[in-house]
């Protein structure tokens, strides 16, 4: 069974090796390890940050008070996946490994190098519910502090078409979804959904060049990920990528790139030479629910943000992360705003949850 694949050296050597990660893009690799006779026996991702983008948990508020405080906030540790925001393991354990000394002896390196690098503070974000626990557990004597956030998730109730999962939607927003479906390809548009060797080369570089495209449009500048990092995915991960290709008149005219294991389908990103009508909810939403049903997966994570993802079907449900902030009066300070946020986030996720177009709604 294939596993998490943004935790596999692969994936996190394709990111350095082809210039995306490193000191001159502010991802400077600072990497945990645990070694015993046997081996390394933990892998705690960490990287030494000179700014704050690509993690989708902000603090640039906290980056903000400590500058008029006249101190510095950068550089930071964050033990984080780059640009990917999607919940999963941030510890990679060796067989029979004793975890939970593991992660004791990561957290104290951890610090260990704050110390040494002069970081204000220390982020681990997006752990999965195991490990989450564990860091949590033992993180708390040292100060580490939980932060919670929303995401948007698609849940596979046992599906066997993606009829099924209409059959779930309340009627309105069942015929929602099939007009989008419909309209898309009224407008001579051809879907395919392809996988590891069915995505050639020209495909990867027509893909890079809509990555750029639709980071140049949201951000203003351009994007992290090289085009030789796109490449490598077809060498490293074959068995854990998949791409929803459009096509008009048989040239291809927007597309979305997926990963995923045995259980998660992510979706991570996409891009458009022109604008077609609800195209972006069946490259980014839809096929993604289509695959994820064909393979049996239990979860779609299709990326941070998009409250429109709701009335598609993906449920809110709750994010976390852990933060060790050095100045203890900002840990203090920051500790309230924590406890504060948690009761706000939580009255959104209950709202949010309001407002799915399933039948029964409290699933």
């Amino acid at each position: 069974m294939p596993d998490y694949p943004f935790l596999q050296q692969q994936f996190l050597d394709a990111l350095e090796d082809s210039g995306s990660v490193c000191q001159r893009t502010g991802w400077t690799p600072r990497h945990l390890r645990v070694f015993s006779d046997g081996g390394e026996i933990a892998f705690m991702p960490l990287y030494l940050k000179s700014h704050s983008w690509g993690e989708y948990v902000f603090d640039w508020a906290w980056a903000d008070a400590y500058r008029r405080h006249g101190l510095n906030y950068y550089p930071k540790l964050v033990s984080a996946i780059p640009f990917t925001p999607a919940t999963g393991p941030r510890i990679r354990f060796a067989p029979g490994a004793d975890r939970e000394s593991a992660t004791a002896r990561l957290i104290g390196q951890g610090l260990e190098l704050a110390r040494e690098t002069g970081a204000s503070s220390w982020h681990v974000l997006f752990p999965g519910e195991d490990q989450l626990a564990l860091l949590d557990t033992l993180g708390e004597e040292h100060g580490f502090m939980r932060r919670t956030g929303v995401q948007y998730h698609w849940f596979n109730r046992g599906y066997n078409t993606f009829d099924d999962f209409l059959g779930e939607l309340v009627s309105r927003k069942r015929k929602m979804i099939r007009r989008e479906r419909r309209q898309v390809i009224e407008q001579g548009l051809d879907i395919r959904m392809l996988t590891g060797g069915e995505i050639d080369p020209e495909i990867w570089d027509f893909f890079y060049g809509l990555y750029q495209r639709t980071y140049l449009k949201r951000s203003g500048s351009a994007g992290y990920l090289t085009r030789n990092f796109f490449h490598a995915l077809a060498e490293v991960l074959p068995d854990q990528v998949a791409m929803a290709v459009a096509r008009r008149d048989g040239a291809p005219v927007a597309a979305a790139l997926y990963f995923f294991d045995d259980q998660t389908l992510y979706g991570r990103y996409w891009g458009c030479t022109q604008e077609y009508e609800f195209l972006h909810f069946e490259l980014c939403y839809y096929c993604g629910i289509d695959f994820a049903i064909s393979r049996r997966m239990a979860m779609f994570d299709a990326g941070a943000q998009g409250e429109h993802k709701i009335l598609r079907g993906f449920e809110p449900v709750t994010t976390h992360s852990l933060h060790w902030i050095a100045e203890p009066a900002f840990a203090e300070a920051v500790r309230q705003f924590l406890r504060d946020e948690e009761i706000q986030m939580e009255r959104y996720r209950i709202e949010a949850a309001q407002l799915l177009p399933y039948k029964i709604t409290d699933q």
